[in-house]
């Protein structure tokens, strides 16, 4: 067998039935395989949507996603969506061609360093230099990007090793004896945690990516009614508890919900769970939960005590760590009548919620983000994949958009990728082909993009692009609003092009919406017609949503509502008052 056939039957063996890829000089080995394999391969138009689409593939299955570029740029290209997806920790496998081994180092024809430049951006990355190591790096790659943390994995090919020949064994074994995850979390550890929790009368649970990545939805939302303590999420963990439920806090930090940010400002327990304190997430780092003792779970040692301190630090896999912890809390309940009374705390936090919800216009034009949200839920199912960009498009979407189900809610996080929601979205369509699968862009992220409305079309992917239409960089402009005066620098984008006629040019139906009641409409048609489809939607430039500045604590939000409190310790309200723009 060739090195580039032991290729394909390795991701076959692995359960892959589709790659997203573009070809390249180097891969013509590869590819001339494919051509004769039942695996699927779509070309997407540009290498950095390859990657793209294989996280949106891997966050909406849970399984790890395939992309391929050439050697050179086509390797650098992929980077983007690389650090991507190890920023949120989402395991994809990225092949990249290369120059032949004798060439390697040479400064040959689009050769570049894959590995030292994937280095710092990946889980592990391999360099084939024999076709027989192909078979065990891909086994390898696989279990190292879906056990413990997930992260990304590279495989750097050369052109010859694809080109040679050698004896394939399907009974590949794997050693890797440096890397073994920690998944049960110590059980010492755990009963600590325990006690200080039914010791504490304002507790709080934060929940990140790491309850998603472990299935542990469920033990989250029995842990929680169990303890009676009110849930926050970061964007990663958005979706990991049902914002619906009466405990549900929304997410927190810089751009997240006020309740959420001054109840875990107040809480006396703050249970965190697979998330790693991003400057994002906790203001400034100082300030953050300052009242607390803070319990860290999470499966990756490296993250426990990294950004914040932590009283309880525990290494293990959510869903083990989460059944083992409940059990301990129960069984302290059961043996000593320690019941933790949070009535008076759970009592604060469902009038403060009712206080803190936003008086908003439903009637205006321009349309109000929110209001197009609304419409947005309004029109699909609690299933339906939802993907965003980067920007206010984005945190908007994080803000108002009620996510009630794990996988369902996919955004970049860590690096803050424009650019990402588009192919995303065709990637999880591609895993879940029988979901609706909605795209919320901003015309800026949508603009950097938008070539693939050609792959979305030649593949016939039914998938709705939302573009909130506002012609700003809205996100850098909100802050040049706030902190710099107002002094608008090269964030305004102009009148062109017409995203319908953009659309349309590339076969793909186009829609304008800009008036209240039509988003709802336009997008269950667009959704019920099973044709690819995009929607301008006419939004108000002017709108901001309320934030944290940087380096800030959390309670210090501006923008619309002012926060203010009954006094240091005691539970906080908040008086819902205009404030003016940039106050």
């Amino acid at each position: 067998m060739k090195g580039g056939e032991a290729i394909i039957k390795s991701l076959q063996d692995h359960g892959v039935d589709v790659v997203f890829g573009y070809p390249g000089g180097v891969l013509l080995p590869l590819y001339d395989v494919i051509y004769d394999s039942d695996l699927k391969h779509i070309l997407v138009r540009h290498e950095q949507c390859a990657a793209h689409a294989a996280d949106g593939y891997a966050r909406a299955s849970g399984k790890v996603g395939v992309c391929i570029g050439t050697s050179g740029p086509g390797a650098t290209n992929l980077i983007t969506g690389i650090a991507t997806a190890y920023m949120d920790s989402s395991p994809i496998i990225a092949i990249a061609g290369q120059v032949g081994t004798s060439l390697i180092g040479n400064d040959a024809f689009q050769e570049v360093d894959t590995l030292g430049i994937t280095m710092p951006i990946t889980k592990h990355n391999f360099q084939a230099m024999k076709a027989d190591e192909i078979p065990g790096m891909i086994k390898a790659g696989f279990y190292i990007a879906e056990t413990g943390r997930p992260g990304p994995i590279v495989l750097d090919l050369p052109k010859d090793v694809q080109e040679e020949e050698f004896n394939y064994k399907t009974d590949v074994k794997i050693d890797l004896p440096g890397y073994k995850p920690t998944k049960k979390g110590h059980p010492l550890q755990i009963k600590k945690a325990a006690k200080l929790i039914l010791d504490s009368k304002k507790p709080v649970i934060l929940a990140g990516g790491g309850v998603i990545h472990s299935k542990s939805s469920e033990e989250l939302i029995r842990l929680s009614e169990l303890i009676s303590a009110p849930v926050t999420t970061t964007l990663m963990g958005k979706g990991s508890f049902p914002e619906d439920h009466k405990l549900s806090l929304g997410m927190l930090g810089m751009h997240g919900r006020k309740v959420a940010n001054i109840v875990v400002d107040e809480c006396d327990c703050l249970i965190a769970i697979g998330c790693r304190f991003s400057d994002r997430t906790t203001g400034n780092v100082g300030e953050f939960a300052s009242k607390a003792k803070i319990i860290h779970i999470d499966v990756d040692p490296a993250e426990i005590g990294k950004n914040v301190d932590v009283d309880v630090p525990i290494v293990g896999d959510a869903k083990n760590t989460l059944i083992s912890l409940t059990r301990n809390i129960i069984k302290i309940k059961t043996t000593t009548k320690n019941v933790n009374n949070t009535n008076k705390w759970t009592g604060y936090i469902s009038d403060f919620k009712n206080n803190c919800r936003p008086r908003i216009s439903f009637e205006d034009v321009p349309l109000k983000p929110q209001q197009v949200i609304k419409e947005i839920m309004e029109s699909i199912d609690n299933d339906t994949i939802v993907t965003t960009d980067v920007g206010q498009n984005q945190m908007w979407m994080a803000h108002y958009f009620t996510s009630k189900i794990p996988r369902t809610f996919l955004s970049s996080g860590g690096l803050g990728t424009m650019g990402f929601g588009f192919p995303a979205a065709m990637g999880a369509k591609v895993a879940l082909p029988e979901s609706d699968v909605v795209a919320v862009c901003g015309d800026g992220g949508f603009l950097m993009v938008c070539q693939e409305l050609a792959t979305i079309k030649e593949y016939d992917i039914p998938i709705v692009v939302c573009v909130f239409d506002n012609r700003y960089l809205g996100m850098v402009a909100q802050w040049q609003k706030l902190f710099y005066d107002g002094r608008i620098s090269h964030t305004r984008l102009g009148e062109v092009p017409d995203f319908v006629k953009l659309a349309e040019a590339f076969g793909v139906k186009g829609e304008r919406v800009e008036r209240p009641g039509e988003m709802k409409e336009t997008l269950k048609n667009a959704l019920k017609s099973g044709e690819p489809t995009l929607i301008d939607v006419t939004i108000d430039p002017d709108e901001i949503l309320p934030m944290v500045p940087p380096g800030c604590g959390l309670t210090e939000i501006v923008g619309e509502y002012k926060v203010e409190r009954e006094s240091p310790g005691e539970i906080p309200y908040v008086k819902t008052t205009s404030r003016s723009r940039g106050d």
